[in-house]
This record gives structure tokens, sequence and C-alpha cells, in this order.
């Protein structure tokens, strides 16, 4: 009967009765073999390969009969490495140790996969099913009873369970690559959970029976269009738009003291604030600007001087009523007293001065007393006042003036 390669190691297995006089040179080699499959190998990918395949040896010297492999090469792109045969049961150490900042892909058969990132290594068993073979990540739910002090960067593929101190050493991260999370159910006597930085200074605690997480410095959000959630649903959120603002959702008000002092947009296009009491604004200069008009429901009370519009000078004695309430005229000709754009309830005054006799008419619209015209034809300094009844119609805008002004 020949020797077999069956078992998980490739080792040769001879048949009873069989290869008389070798079995101590052939044992060696087995033992070497074992020895082999306790140490460190390293395996080169082809350049920019999508795909390899390596295959444990029969009875001979083999990089992947290494418990820890090393690949290299460079790459273009992620490559799927098969571990052959897709019989062998044993756990290996992989590093991926390739150029190129590609993920290699562990697979032995048809059945699960491991992802390895470049320059990170993963400890995974190899199931041997056969063609439905699958790899496994071994640690995909650590669970460590003691210490755990991690002198470098430290990756969980799944829940990390410390129930003892966990730190990671100098310069080192702990970091977890899925949903499944980390575990930490206490930290010595305290039962707290905190994380310290270099100087041994705590920048995020647990504290003990809470749910509360403190921070002792900054909190930054680095990507663009970040958003944090506040809810049970999540009904509440602050998203970062990029180089401009903080922007609150839909009709979510920010609140002060309590409800009853609010600001937040209703609908569309509108801006509330909201106070029971008071609004207090304190600045040395406030400007309002609006496009169509500012409308004030109730009483205006002015602690000091209001003060008008800018007076606009017309010297044709044509007054646009959207520009501005108060006017100058000097003329140099006959005018009419012409008034447009006006709004119903508008007043103001109209500093008027006649140079020389001119003809002073009115627009139909202007309602002025014949006599009031006559006087203000002749040359002279005149205070002209007027009041909008309509925004349209004849004898509308009523126009009263007095005597000369010395």
């Amino acid at each position: 009967m020949a020797s077999t390669f069956v078992n998980d190691l490739r080792l040769e297995e001879m048949a009873t009765g069989e290869n008389s006089g070798t079995w101590g040179t052939r044992t060696n080699a087995n033992l070497e073999l074992i020895g082999e499959a306790l140490g460190f190998g390293t395996e080169a990918i082809t350049t920019n390969a999508d795909t390899h395949t390596s295959e444990i040896a029969d009875g001979a010297t083999d990089p992947v009969r290494a418990m820890f492999v090393q690949y290299t090469g460079t790459l273009d792109s992620a490559c799927t490495i098969t571990i052959t045969p897709n019989t062998i049961s044993r756990v290996h150490i992989i590093e991926n140790a390739t150029s190129g900042s590609q993920n290699i892909i562990i697979k032995q058969g048809s059945g699960a996969t491991v992802t390895i990132p470049n320059g990170k290594t993963s400890i995974v068993y190899l199931d041997g099913a056969g063609s439905g073979a699958a790899v496994v990540d071994a640690l995909t739910d650590l669970n460590i009873a003691g210490t755990f002090n991690a002198a470098s960067d430290i990756t969980a593929a799944g829940t990390l369970n410390a129930t003892g101190d966990t730190s990671a050493g100098d310069s080192a991260a702990l970091g977890f690559a899925s949903a499944d999370g980390c575990i930490i159910t206490g930290q010595g006597s305290t039962n707290d959970v905190s994380i310290k930085n270099d100087a041994d200074a705590t920048v995020i605690a647990i504290p003990t029976g809470t749910d509360d997480v403190e921070f002792t410095d900054d909190v930054k959000l680095k990507s663009d269009a970040a958003v944090l959630s506040f809810g049970a649903d999540s009904d509440v959120t602050v998203t970062h738009v990029a180089d401009t603002a903080l922007l609150l959702n839909d009709a979510i008000k920010m609140t002060f003291r309590d409800s009853a002092l609010a600001i937040n947009s209703s609908t569309d296009g509108q801006l509330d604030i909201d106070a029971d009491t008071e609004v207090e604004i304190t600045a040395p200069t406030i400007d309002l600007t609006a496009s169509t008009k500012v409308t004030v429901s109730n009483d205006v009370d002015v602690v000091g001087r209001a003060v008008g519009t800018t007076i606009t000078a017309e010297n044709d004695a044509t007054y646009d009523l959207a520009v501005g309430n108060n006017f100058t005229t000097t003329t140099a000709g006959d005018v009419t007293l012409t008034f447009s754009n006006v709004a119903a309830g508008q007043s103001g005054c109209i500093k008027f001065v006649n140079d020389s006799n001119r003809t002073v008419s009115a627009d139909t619209a202007v309602a002025i007393n014949a006599s009031v015209l006559t006087a203000i034809s002749a040359t002279g300094t005149y205070f002209l006042t007027y009041y909008v009844t309509a925004a349209s119609g004849a004898n509308t805008i009523l126009v009263g003036a007095t005597a000369i002004l010395t």
C-alpha cells in the first residue's frame, strides 16, 4: 500500500511494512515539515494578478504550510487567494504585505471568504469542508478575561469583549471594523470605562451606571455633511453644510429656557422668532431690508428720535414713493406735481423751492387747492405735505402747502 498525504499538514503517512530502510529519513522529513508548519513563510503573488493559488505540497517544503504566511508582490486590484487542498482544516495567521494598497481575499472553497486590507494581518481558520470549504475570521468574537495591552494597532472584525483592563500601547490604535462593536465591561475597581491619551489623561469617559459619555476636550466631526442625530428615532438632526452652515431638519425649533422662546422655520421661506414676553435686539445700528414691505401689527413706541428715509431730490416735481417719503424740489422750469408707486396711508414732506415764478400744475390724482397752486407758482420757498388716501384714482393724494417761508 502506497504512502498517503491526507492529513492537515500534508505529511507522508507510510503503510505498515512500506519503505523498509528509509523510515528514519522519511520520519525526519516529516518532523522538519511539522517545524515548518509552526514557523513563518512568505509567498510572492504575480504582479497585478487578480487570482492566486497557494497549494500546500505533499511531503515537501512549502511556504504556505507555515502557520504565519506573508503575501508579497505588487497589486493594482484586489486579489483572491485560494489555499488548497480544500480538505485541509487548520489555523493560519496571514499578513497582506503587498504593494499597491489593495486587499487580498482568502478563499478555500465556495464558502465564506475573509478580506485582509493592505498592511493588516488576520487570524483565520480553514474548515476543510471540500468543494464548499469556508475561511472564517478566528477573532470575530474575541473574549479577553484578563488584561489586554496592544503595542500596535488592533482592528476587531466582530465583537471585542474585554472583562478586565484594556489598553493600547504608545502610538497604537484600537479599532472595530464591523457593526458588532466593542463590549468593555469595566476598568479596574470603579467599573468605569475611560479612553486615555499618551499623557495618561482621560479624554472620553463613561461613568458607572449611566448612559452618559463625557469628553474632556474638543469633539470634531471631520467629514463634510456630517450629521448629529438626537432621539430614539433620530427625529432631530443637525447636518454640516460644508463651508456654509449647520442645518436643523424640517420645522425643528431651537428653544431657549422653555418652548415659548424659539427660533424656527414653520414653513419653507419663512423664519419665525417667538417670545412670550419680549424680543430685544441691541446693536449700534440695525438694518431691516425688505424687498416688498415691513408690517407692524401693533403700536410702535420710539425712545429717542425717529429719523425718516433719506431726503430725495426730485427737481421735476415727479415723486416716486417707492424710493422714499421725503423730497426736495428746486425748479428750473414749469412743473406738474406727480406721484407714482403710491400706497394707501403713505405720507411725507417736500421742501419746494420755486426759483423764478415757475408755473406749478397738479396731476389728476393730486387733490390741491387752486389758490395753493397759484401761491407756490411765485418765487420763494414753501413746505408741502402730502397724504395718500388710496393706491390709485383721481384726487387720492392730498397735498397742502404753507405760505412762503421767510
